[in-house]
């Protein structure tokens, strides 16, 4: 049996990048999945992939930046699989440009796309997570660590979903619900993005990588979650996980 036998999770952003590397991860491990994502043929593309691997898996398209839709998220996993122990807040869309340029749109989309769907969808879990004892798991970054220029928008919502991760851990501990962050570096669309546009600013960070390889999104990104998903991790909560092979040293 796999680490997530049984377990039923959320994953937003599941169609590409990190957020996939997740949902593989999480199928390959037993849990029934579903993939929340704005992008419907990458999303059915992503569904019928892990399907084939054996996963009950479901794939539901919605734009996150919709705040009135979110909650319909909760409730059709609760359909699709009678249960709900795992939610992975994973999306996010931001622009990459100084501070002093960015409009007050950029910092809504960087909001609109993180900060709010990961609140919102942990409101609405919540009562659920608290029935199974479940976890969730919060994406941040390490850029907020370093100060990367051009990332004002996407580290100020990131770091608004760390705060209110710890404050949920701190609130929800007592009723069994972990919440626990991932900052990851990966070698995901969002990063090749960035390394075409910023290439200086790509090879600094890459250098500071101690393990000298950029991580790939199922077998270590998707495998961190696994472990924080699982019983493995029963004790562990309100913490900030940096799996970026050393680029930020958070001691």
């Amino acid at each position: 049996m796999g680490q997530l036998a049984g377990k039923a999770a959320i994953v937003t952003g599941g169609a590409r990048g990190v957020a996939k590397g997740v949902a593989t991860a999480f199928v390959k491990a037993g849990a029934k999945v579903l993939i929340v994502d704005r992008e419907a043929e990458l999303g059915r593309q992503t569904e019928a992939e892990l399907t084939a691997l054996g996963g009950d898996v479901a794939f539901m398209q919605v734009d996150l930046a919709d705040r009135a839709a979110l909650p319909a998220i909760v409730v059709t996993a609760l359909e699709r699989f009678g249960t709900l122990d795992i939610l992975v807040n994973a999306a996010q869309a931001s622009r990459q440009l100084p501070l002093a340029d960015t409009p007050d749109d950029a910092m809504d989309l960087s909001f609109d796309t993180g900060f709010w769907p990961t609140f919102v969808l942990m409101r609405a879990a919540y009562p659920h997570l608290v029935a199974t004892r479940g976890s969730v798991i919060n994406f941040a970054t390490g850029a907020a660590f370093d100060a990367i220029p051009t990332q004002g928008s996407y580290v100020a919502a990131k770091e608004a979903i760390r705060a209110i991760s710890k404050v949920a851990a701190t609130e929800w501990g007592p009723e069994g619900v972990r919440v626990n962050i991932i900052c990851p570096f990966a070698n995901s669309p969002g990063v090749q993005a960035w390394k075409d546009w910023a290439p200086d600013d790509y090879a600094t960070q890459i250098n500071k990588v101690s393990l000298r390889r950029i991580g790939d999104c199922e077998k270590d990104i998707g495998s961190a979650a696994v472990f924080l998903a699982s019983d493995a991790a029963a004790y562990i909560t309100g913490q900030t996980l940096m799996v970026d092979g050393g680029q930020t040293k958070a001691f």
